[in-house]
C-alpha cells in the first residue's frame, strides 16, 4: 500500500452540504459516508472521479485550482490546452481566436497536449510487442481509472501500461525548448487546463513518480468562461499570430472515446463512464474477459468531452471534436525552417521519459489493517457481520452499502445499532428504547434534518 499524503482535489463545504445523501450513492468506491448530517470523504477509496460533483444537488462539492495569479511567479508562462477546450466553442472560433485569448490573458505560449499522444504511438507499439507482458494492457491515461484500479482491482495493476500521460510528454517538451532557448527551469511555468478533478490529483500527488513537469492546473470551466466574455467583446479583441493545429487527425480525437484504442493494433476496446469501466473491470478480475490486446478505459462518458469541468453538452462537444478531424489539414512545417521545432524533433530526450519509472502500487479499499493476522480476523469479523446486517444497502445508516457498514464496524468507525433494521429488532425486543433510536439517527443525519421535519409538520398542522 502507498504510504504518505495522497493529494484529492475535491473538497466538499460543510456549511452547504445537506446531507442529502446522493454523493454517497454514486461514489463508485464507496467513500463517502453521512455523519452528524453532511457528508464526509474517506480519503483512502476517493478515485477523484467527480461523480459526486455532478449529483450534488447544491453545489457543496467544490473542485480546487490553483490561483491564476501564480502564473506571473514565471519568465515563461505555457498553458497546456487539451482539445476538448476547443471542442466547446461553435465551429467558427478558431483556435487561433482562442490561443490569442489566452495570450492576452499573460500566457507566454499555448500548446495543445494532443501533440503529447503522438509520442505515445510509437511508445504504445513496442510495449505491445513484449509478449510477456499481460493481456490486456490497460492504458494509464485516466488518472481516474488508474486509481480506481489501485483501490478497488489492485490485481490488475500488473496490466497497467505503464507510460505517461500525453499532458506530461506536452510538458516535457516544452520545457525542454525552452531551456534550449536559454530560459532557466525556475523560470519556466506549465500550467495545465484540466478538464477533470482526477487530473488534479494526478499533478498534485504524480502516481508511480516522485514530481512531474507540470507546475500547476487551472479548472476548464474558468478558462471557459474568462474566453467566453472576452470572445463577445471581440471588436477589442487584437488578433495575434494565426495558431493553425499542427496534431494529426487521429491524435486530436485521443481524449474521446475510442480516439486512443483506434491507433492502437490488435484487439481494443474502448469503455468509458467509471460505472461501466468498473463493471468491466469486475469481469477482466474474475477471467470472463479473454482474447483482448489493449483497454482505453475512461471514467467519464465520452471521455474527456464529458469531464466535469466542461461547460458545453459532451456529444456536441465530441461531435465537434470528430468532425474537425475529419475535415483537418495539418499544417506540416518543413523541418529547420520552423521558429520552435515541433515535438518530433525532440522524440528521442521524449521517449527517454515516456515510461513510468517507479513501481505502481496497490492501495487497496479492502485492507482492514497493515497486519496480516489482524486484517484476517477483522475480515472474519466483517463477514460475520453481514449475517447480522439485512443486506438491503439503503443508506440509512450514513454508509452506501451494509458491507460498508461492516468494515466500518470492524475499523471501529461505526455501530452496529446504526442499521436501522437491527434498532427496530432491539426496540422489539426491548433492547433499545426510541429515545435512544432516535439519538443513534440524528448522530447521523443531524439535528437540521429532524428539525426541519418538525418545522414542516407543524406548519401542516397550522394549516389545517
Amino acid at each position: 500500500m502507498e504510504k504518505g499524503f495522497f493529494h484529492h482535489a475535491l473538497t466538499i463545504r460543510e456549511d452547504i452540504c445537506t446531507g442529502c445523501s446522493l454523493c454517497m450513492r454514486v461514489c463508485p468506491t464507496g467513500a463517502l459516508r453521512i455523519r452528524d448530517g453532511k457528508a464526509r470523504l474517506t480519503e483512502d477509496r476517493c478515485v477523484d472521479c467527480g461523480e459526486c460533483f455532478r449529483s450534488c444537488p447544491v453545489n457543496a462539492i467544490i473542485i480546487e485550482q490553483d490561483d491564476f495569479s501564480r502564473i506571473f511567479d514565471y519568465k515563461h508562462r505555457v498553458a497546456l490546452v487539451p482539445a476538448v477546450l476547443h471542442g466547446q466553442f461553435r465551429h467558427e472560433v478558431s483556435m487561433a481566436e482562442i490561443s490569442t485569448v489566452l495570450r492576452s490573458l499573460g500566457f507566454t505560449w499555448v500548446y495543445e497536449v494532443e501533440h503529447g499522444a503522438e509520442v505515445l504511438k510509437p511508445a504504445i507499439e513496442d510495449l505491445m510487442k513484449v509478449r510477456t507482458l499481460p493481456r490486456p494492457l490497460i492504458s494509464t491515461y485516466c488518472p481516474a481509472v488508474v486509481r480506481l484500479i489501485q483501490v478497488r482491482f489492485p490485481a490488475l495493476i500488473r496490466n497497467l501500461a505503464t507510460l505517461r500521460a500525453p499532458l506530461e510528454m506536452a510538458a516535457f517538451y516544452c520545457r525542454k525548448v525552452l531551456r534550449d532557448r536559454g530560459a532557466h527551469n525556475a523560470e519556466i511555468g506549465v500550467f495545465y487546463v484540466t478538464p477533470c478533478a482526477a487530473k488534479i490529483a494526478a499533478v498534485k500527488s504524480p502516481v508511480g513518480e516522485e514530481s512531474t513537469p507540470i507546475t500547476g492546473v487551472i479548472n476548464m470551466d474558468f478558462i471557459y468562461n474568462k474566453i467566453n466574455r472576452t470572445l463577445r467583446n471581440k471588436g477589442e479583441l487584437a488578433r495575434g499570430e494565426e495558431h493553425p493545429y499542427t496534431v494529426d487527425p487521429d491524435t486530436l480525437v485521443w481524449s474521446l472515446t475510442n480516439g486512443e484504442a483506434s491507433c492502437v493494433n490488435g484487439r481494443t476496446l474502448a469503455i468509458d463512464g467509471i460505472n461501466n469501466v468498473t463493471e468491466f473491470l469486475e469481469q477482466l478480475e474474475n477471467d470472463e474477459i479473454t482474447g483482448v490486446d489493449y483497454l482505453e478505459l475512461r471514467a467519464c462518458d465520452e471521455g474527456c468531452a464529458g469531464g466535469v469541468l466542461l461547460s458545453s453538452n459532451r456529444f456536441l462537444v465530441a461531435e465537434r471534436l470528430r468532425t474537425k478531424a475529419l475535415t483537418l489539414k495539418p499544417v506540416k512545417i518543413t523541418p529547420g525552417t520552423e521558429e520552435i521545432p515541433g515535438i518530433e524533433a525532440y522524440s528521442d530526450y521524449l521517449m527517454n521519459k515516456v515510461r513510468i519509472t517507479a513501481e505502481i502500487r496497490p492501495r487497496s479499499m479492502y485492507r482492514l489493517s497493515d497486519d496480516r493476522d489482524e486484517a484476517m480476523k477483522m475480515m472474519k469479523r466483517s463477514r460475520r457481520l453481514m449475517c447480522w446486517l439485512p443486506g438491503t444497502d439503503c443508506g440509512l445508516c450514513g454508509a452506501p452499502s451494509c458491507q460498508s457498514l461492516a468494515e466500518d464496524i470492524v475499523r471501529h468507525k461505526a455501530d452496529i445499532s446504526q442499521c436501522v433494521f437491527i434498532r427496530e429488532s432491539n426496540m422489539d425486543k426491548e433492547l433499545m428504547d426510541k429515545e435512544r433510536s432516535s439519538e443513534i439517527m440524528r448522530r447521523i443525519w443531524g439535528d437540521n434534518n429532524f428539525t426541519k421535519n418538525c418545522n414542516k409538520k407543524g406548519a401542516e398542522n397550522e394549516s389545517n
